[in-house]
């Protein structure tokens, strides 16, 4: 007995100073790989694990995200129900800094609305692109393609893409959907300076909205081999009281095969929206 227990002993020994070997001490920030100019690599492909994609607020499940009142209860509206558990809304913990968005009262009734008509209001469902931050936290991967003079993140989520200057070209020619984004390092985070986007755009399936005037200023910090820590800020005189601010992790994708493979949703959609216009309409 006392042999097995100084081998296993010798054992715990072994395996705890390995894990000193393979863990950063207390207190010391882990400094990611370089690139040839020395900044901090960003470049994989990453995904968001999260339901912020349904609400960027805490939540708790329910059974659609499209409702109607029922006998005891909401219940899913007709559209949806055939979906069953497909269709329902997994809880979440939330990614808003201090658990509110601070919404101007009239903006708070907006979302509302939006709510309320959800199928027919969310850009999401009609393959529009996501705009920013939601493309980081849609339920699909995205890669960060880095260079010393470039940089793009491409989304597999409609084929959206990101090209991030990295000198500041001036103020865009218009509104888009993705917006201009303008980029430098603070240490080791990449600061993402994310201006001119449209008002078409929505931050969640919750009916979470802005405006023309949205600010967006992202940080990207690799804060483990596999993890980038990302934080958003953001800022809309017309719809919120003050700036706010969501956190979350991304994570690397692990398989050896990893890539981005396209699902652009639009022809997916041209039924729903061109369907009924056909000169003799599928029936439903």
């Amino acid at each position: 007995m006392d042999k097995v227990f100084r081998r296993l002993r010798t054992r715990s020994a072994f395996a705890a100073m390995l894990a000193i070997a393979v863990v950063p001490l207390a207190g010391q920030a882990y400094r990611a790989p370089r690139t040839s100019d020395g900044k901090p690599d960003l470049n994989g492909i990453w995904q968001a694990l999260n339901e912020a994609n349904y609400d960027l607020e805490a939540h708790v499940a329910r059974p659609a995200i499209a409702l109607r009142p029922g006998p005891h209860g909401p219940v899913p509206a007709s559209a949806v129900l055939a979906l069953g558990a497909v269709g329902a809304v997994p809880p979440g913990m939330g990614v808003v800094e201090g658990g509110e968005i601070p919404y101007k009262p009239e903006a708070l009734a907006t979302r509302k609305k939006n709510q309320e008509d959800w199928l027919n209001r969310d850009p999401e469902i009609k393959c529009y692109l996501p705009g920013v931050p939601r493309a980081t936290y849609m339920p699909y991967p995205f890669q960060i393609v880095q260079s010393p003079s470039a940089m793009t993140i491409v989304y597999e989520y409609a084929g959206a893409v990101r090209n991030i200057y990295l000198k500041d070209p001036g103020p865009a020619l218009a509104d888009s959907w993705m917006g201009q984004s303008v980029a430098h390092w603070e240490g080791e985070t990449l600061v993402v300076n994310v201006t001119d986007m449209n008002e078409n755009t929505w931050f969640d399936r919750a009916g979470n909205f802005h405006s023309d005037k949205l600010h967006v200023v992202e940080r990207y910090t690799r804060t483990s081999p596999d993890i980038i820590t990302y934080e958003a800020t953001i800022e809309d005189p017309n719809v919120f009281t003050r700036p706010w601010k969501i956190s979350m992790a991304l994570y690397r994708r692990q398989e050896k095969n990893a890539q981005l493979l396209d699902f652009k949703c639009v022809e997916f959609v041209e039924e729903m929206l061109y369907g009924p216009y056909r000169k003799h309409p599928l029936s439903k």
